[in-house]
């Protein structure tokens, strides 16, 4: 069983920073992909970035260049560190990790939400204008 939870979320003026943190417990592995999705309300919840066992980085378009993924395995922690914040940023963030997975991995398989089995509760973020 493996559980996840996010940090680091709040409320910030555009152009501002935050940055996330999401610590695993249980059977949390340095074998998984991580990734980070958003939910914006009345909005389906998206892939914005996912780093792999290879730590081979993948970032959405629309944050690429601003927002930067890393993973600390020796602490089963992966974080979100966001910059040049925009009102269009404001969601939930949720972490997720893929089951034990090959070393490599490809772009379609870190964005797709279906290749995560675990899933952290989200932390709200708030970007105002």
């Amino acid at each position: 069983q493996v559980q996840l939870v996010e940090s680091g979320g709040g409320l910030v003026q555009a152009g501002g920073s935050l940055r996330l943190s999401c610590v695993g417990s249980g059977r949390t592995s340095g074998e998984a992909a991580m990734g980070w999705f958003r939910q914006a309300a009345g909005k389906d919840r998206e892939f914005v970035a996912g780093i792999s066992r290879s730590s081979e980085l993948y970032y959405a378009d629309s944050v690429k260049g601003r927002f930067t993924i890393s993973r600390d395995n020796a602490k089963k922690m992966v974080s979100l560190q966001m910059n040049s914040l925009k009102p269009d940023d404001t969601a939930v963030y949720y972490c997720a990790q893929t089951p034990r997975v090959a070393f490599f991995a490809t772009r379609e398989y870190m964005a797709s939400q279906k290749s995560y089995v675990s899933w952290g509760q989200g932390t709200q973020v708030t970007v105002s204008s």
